[in-house]
């Protein structure tokens, strides 16, 4: 049980201790959304230079949607997983 709650301890730290500066930028709206979690998407609806900040929301009430703009050190191209 000690080696258990060791293996945790360490892990929470390691994840703890690497800072994550970039910002994945999704190439499409994924379908499932928890609540209050961020997703970032490259789409047309934003001016250039801008990408749609997605956030999720509870159940009854639309998801906000909203143009912020990000500089290049943190955003990072990918392809959203269904």
């Amino acid at each position: 049980m000690r080696a258990i709650a060791l293996g945790l301890i360490v892990s929470a730290v390691t994840a703890a201790s690497v800072p994550c500066v970039a910002q994945t930028i999704l190439k499409s709206e994924p379908l499932i959304l928890a609540p209050y979690e961020i997703a970032f998407v490259q789409d047309f609806s934003c001016p250039t230079g801008k990408v749609l900040k997605v956030t999720g929301a509870i159940r009854g009430l639309h998801r906000r949607k909203v143009c912020v703009s990000l500089s290049g050190e943190q955003a990072s191209l990918a392809t959203a997983s269904p």
